[in-house]
């Protein structure tokens, strides 16, 4: 990671048709490709939703995949980003998908 690249943690809930169509699996796989940790789940009301933290610029990238692309087979209708914070180091291991 560069040095003097800010680090930042975004929760995310990510709306349409996210849900059986492998999103999670792909979230992951992106966050991983792009080097950053957090978790994605399935919620109850047919959202995915999750936390991403890496350094600013590589955060912004995922934000933009899970805005317009996602996985083949899903239709995102809107994604929304909250509690955005600058963190001195990152709180999770690796980028799971939780049940």
């Amino acid at each position: 990671m560069a040095e003097g690249e800010a680090l930042v943690s975004v929760d995310y809930e990510v709306f349409g048709k996210v849900q059986g169509v492998f999103f999670r699996k792909y979230t992951q796989g992106e966050a991983k490709r792009l080097g950053l940790v957090g978790w994605v789940q399935n919620t109850s009301h047919g959202t995915v939703q999750g936390q991403i933290q890496g350094p600013t610029a590589r955060v912004r990238e995922l934000q933009e995949w899970l805005r317009k692309i996602g996985s083949p087979q899903s239709r995102i209708s809107q994604a929304e980003f909250s509690n955005e914070k600058k963190i001195e180091a990152l709180e999770h291991k690796d980028f799971q998908i939780l049940k």
